[in-house]
């Protein structure tokens, strides 16, 4: 869904939405996906006419740092954050363990 909107020249209503992305979702699922989106800051809404029109909160260039935020959350709803950490790093691919050794300096 983000990236039709990050397409898009300007917000766009979930009935928009759904059309591009070609009917295989229900409009209602559709209004509830973007609506949990917006509840997260992901995207940004506006009245247009009776609905909403939708548009991302950031620029695709920063999907990046929009992964980043979701790990923080997710991170920061655990009280041994440890625990957490151990077991996200033991589950990475050789490669990307190693590009988070060289991003931590070790």
């Amino acid at each position: 869904m983000l990236t039709v909107l990050w397409a898009a020249p300007g917000p766009m209503t979930p009935a928009e939405i759904q059309r591009t992305l070609g009917g295989g979702l229900a409009r209602t699922t559709v209004n509830t996906i973007l609506s949990r989106l917006h509840e997260k800051g992901v995207v940004e809404r506006r009245r247009s006419g009776r609905a909403f029109a939708y548009a991302p909160a950031r620029e695709a260039a920063d999907a990046p740092g929009l992964a980043a935020h979701r790990m923080r959350t997710e991170l920061d709803k655990e009280e041994d954050r440890e625990a957490v950490l151990a077991r996200f790093v033991s589950g990475l691919s050789d490669a990307d363990e190693e590009h988070l050794r060289r991003l931590l300096g070790g």
